[in-house]
């Protein structure tokens, strides 16, 4: 397996907001790169965050900059990840409700029954708080996914609160 990043290319981030006479405008155009995780096996790229459900649109706070781990509490996150060929994460769970969108490349879904979910561009996944790893199947192609992250209860069964498993 190659760790090295081959980047699908950067991506772009148009942003909006209000002038001082209250019309809408471009607050910002930006071209950004992925950062390193997982020793180079994946890449992720922070693109907005709201502190608050229902969001503020008068907090002209830069989305970025906000402190965000996986979720942020009562918030939202999104983010793009990038999957080396033939990389794999380890099983895990997080207290969140994900939408995935897998723009290019394959990722395989499995949970921990042992089923696996074969994903392709322009599929979804709507992950909410099960025990779950992806892999790229693929020897030679980079998959990228988009992630929308909200703040979710932990599942609960039979009267157990299951936590996260990182």
């Amino acid at each position: 397996m190659s760790t090295a990043h081959q980047p699908q290319s950067p991506f772009r981030r148009v942003v909006t907001g209000h002038d001082e006479q209250g019309r809408a405008v471009v607050s910002s155009d930006d071209v950004f790169q992925l950062d390193s995780v997982a020793n180079g096996a994946a890449f992720f790229g922070l693109v907005w965050t709201a502190p608050d459900l229902p969001v503020n649109n008068n907090d002209n706070t830069e989305g970025r900059s906000r402190d965000a781990g996986l979720t942020i509490k009562r918030g939202s996150v999104i983010r793009i990840s990038d999957a080396s060929p033939g990389s794999s994460s380890g099983m895990h769970r997080t207290n969140s409700l994900d939408y995935g969108i897998v723009i290019s490349g394959q990722i395989e879904l499995e949970l921990d029954d042992g089923s696996k979910t074969l994903l392709n561009p322009g599929d979804f996944i709507i992950q909410r708080g099960t025990i779950h790893s992806w892999r790229n199947p693929s020897a030679t192609q980079w998959c990228r996914i988009i992630f929308i992250l909200t703040e979710a209860k932990p599942y609960e069964h039979n009267g157990k609160l299951y936590s996260p498993v990182p």
